[in-house]
């Protein structure tokens, strides 16, 4: 015999080169599934015993069909198991699916490319016989079924359904050619397969396919639902964080400005004394500022949400740009009396960030550490390697943060609760900003503090070797 037409079998092929094929059609595993169902559907209900020769997707759902049929027909039910050489130890696990009154066989096939892209479901009886035949087409050959309509995830199978006998029967004196020479199986040579099934029987095989059809539409509309109905929920919650921002917005607005017309309405006092005059109008400038303060606060954070999508990423060393921040901060630290120290090897690897972003991260956390740090204390910033990332820490001897409280930090104008701050101390958008940063740069912030003994804020930078997941 000679092997080379035979590895090249291709049992979709066999089906189409017939005069007068039977029509391929694209459809997706789920459709293709449900029309295996149906045909096991009539083989119970009709109580026929028929032999099955099958190729199926990998999966337990698949063989749990055949299990469904052989526990259902009291007869013995033989099914012909075909597999490709490379697969044998995958198909030997397949035998836990059949009770013992089934007689399954293991057939071996040649090596085959084109049979390792097909499925197939032979059924063969004197009542009723069928081919479902699959056939997964190479992504860069686009059939011309494929070429007419619009492909997508769910269209991933070419398939031919028929109940004709010529069809079938070709199939199958080309798969029993495509056995291997090492199986001593006893095929059966003397069935021939009835030119159609009754007319009875394929009006049965109609209804059960739209049954099972109008199942996986009705699936198809539950998924559906459930996926607007999520999609209604998210944008549920966002109009809800939409409201509650604004709120905020609205009181963080109305405090200075109530603090500023106190003060204006005692300035028109005539028994004002000079220096009760220039506290009132040190407050009018500090809630001015305040309110200067929270409106570039809110430009910034808005233009940065609009624009993070858009901003591209880059690679920057955290040796280029901290040294030169912290020595920046040095003088305000000095008038503190705060030790600030850092520590950042040349050698570390570069980071992904935002471009611009690094140097906004760094001046945030190292403006809220010596902000929240007493008088005499000491701030650090160390970096470190850990895994695919560069760790930054800063490191404080400040205030500390309740347990409590730690969720709500990175919340928009949220501010520790602490007499060591006043009103002025900002808006409360540093954490906020620093958070979106990393979110877009594909990297995280963590946080350890106690109260009255410090905090430490670890930024968490993927190296340029890890490419960020955006």
């Amino acid at each position: 015999m000679n092997e080379s037409p035979v590895q090249d079998l291709s049992v979709y092929q066999l089906a189409l080169g017939m005069q007068a094929p039977p029509q391929a059609m694209p459809l997706s595993p789920a459709t293709l599934l449900s029309i295996l169902r149906s045909q096991i559907d009539l083989l119970i209900e009709q109580k026929i015993a028929a032999t099955l020769w099958v190729k199926l997707p990998p999966g337990e759902i698949w063989r749990s069909e055949l299990a469904r049929y052989q526990s259902s027909v009291n007869a013995s039910v033989v099914i012909y198991n075909c597999q490709i050489e490379e697969r044998r130890k995958a198909d030997q696990t397949s035998s836990k699916y059949f009770s013992p009154s089934t007689t399954s066989h293991s057939l071996q096939l040649l090596p085959n490319k084109q049979l390792q892209r097909e499925y197939f479901l032979i059924i063969l009886s004197p009542q009723f016989c069928s081919l479902i035949v699959a056939h997964r087409p190479l992504k860069r050959r686009k059939t011309q079924i494929l070429k007419r309509i619009n492909t997508s995830k769910n269209r991933t199978l070419l398939a031919i359904n028929t109940v004709e006998g010529r069809v079938i029967q070709q199939v199958l004196d080309g798969i029993k050619q495509a056995k291997t020479s090492e199986s001593s199986l006893s095929l059966p040579n003397d069935f021939i397969c009835p030119a159609m099934p009754e007319p009875v029987l394929m009006s049965q095989l109609l209804v059960k396919q739209l049954q099972r059809q109008d199942e996986i539409n009705h699936q198809i509309m539950n998924q559906r639902i459930a996926r607007l109905q999520r999609q209604n929920q998210n944008l549920h919650s966002r109009e809800k964080l939409k409201d509650e921002f604004l709120r905020n917005v609205c009181q963080e607005l109305r405090t200075p400005l109530t603090h500023m017309k106190t003060a204006l309405s005692l300035l028109n006092s005539s028994t004002l004394k000079p220096p009760q005059r220039q506290r009132y109008l040190q407050m009018l400038n500090i809630q001015c500022d305040r309110q200067n303060s929270l409106i570039t606060g809110l430009l910034d954070l808005v233009q940065l949400e609009h624009s993070l999508h858009d901003i591209t990423l880059e690679s920057v060393r955290l040796s280029d740009i901290v040294p030169g921040i912290v020595s920046t901060y040095q003088p305000i630290a000095q008038e503190k009396g705060i030790m600030l120290a850092y520590t950042v090897p040349t050698e570390l690897p570069p980071v992904w960030c935002v471009s611009g972003g690094l140097r906004l991260i760094v001046i945030n956390m190292l403006h809220n550490s010596i902000k929240f740090t007493p008088d005499g204390g000491q701030v650090w910033v160390k970096t470190r390697v850990h895994g695919d990332y560069i760790q930054l820490d800063f490191r404080d001897t400040g205030i500390g943060i309740a347990e409590t409280e730690i969720p709500r930090i990175f919340d928009s104008f949220y501010r520790v609760r602490s007499g060591a701050t006043d009103e002025s101390s900002g808006p409360g958008l540093g954490l906020t900003v620093v958070q979106q940063l990393l979110w877009r740069s594909g990297g995280f912030i963590t946080v350890k503090s106690k109260v009255n003994e410090g905090s430490v804020f670890t930024i968490h930078l993927p190296t340029v070797r890890n490419k960020p997941k955006t």
